[in-house]
């Protein structure tokens, strides 16, 4: 199974959006099968097979998320961030002021899934191949 510390050493050659996939690519080939990204305080749940699972802590102070959902600006900014005119940090103040509370990798069927602070699904966006 994977370690926490395989994760960052993967995370860490995110430079943008644009190398996001490839992340993606690398950490589900250790066997990870989703993970839920706090947008309130950047903490992370990973999980794997059979229960298996690894939290990392918070990595940045509270964000308030916005009570208002607006899936259009969010899919702007994920354009914007895909593209790699954003770093993580920007992406992550865009993301709370549309009124994402959380996202979901799914690496079995390769959507990152947004929801807003009602649990609902704002943006399904597939995850492309690394290239």
């Amino acid at each position: 199974m994977f370690t926490l510390q395989q994760i960052k050493t993967a995370h860490s050659k995110v430079r943008s959006g644009a190398d996001f996939p490839g992340y993606i690519h690398e950490i589900r080939g250790y066997g990870l099968k989703r993970y839920i990204f706090s947008v309130i305080d950047g903490s992370t749940i990973y999980y794997g097979e059979n229960g298996y699972e690894v939290a990392a802590a918070a990595i940045y102070e509270p964000k308030t998320i916005h009570s208002e959902p607006s899936p259009g600006t969010l899919r702007q900014n994920i354009a914007i961030h895909q593209q790699g005119q954003t770093d993580f940090f920007t992406f992550c103040d865009q993301a709370a002021n549309a009124g994402v509370r959380q996202w979901i990798i799914d690496t079995t069927r390769m959507l990152c899934i947004y929801e807003d602070s009602e649990g609902r699904q704002m943006v399904a966006e597939p995850i492309p191949d690394a290239g």
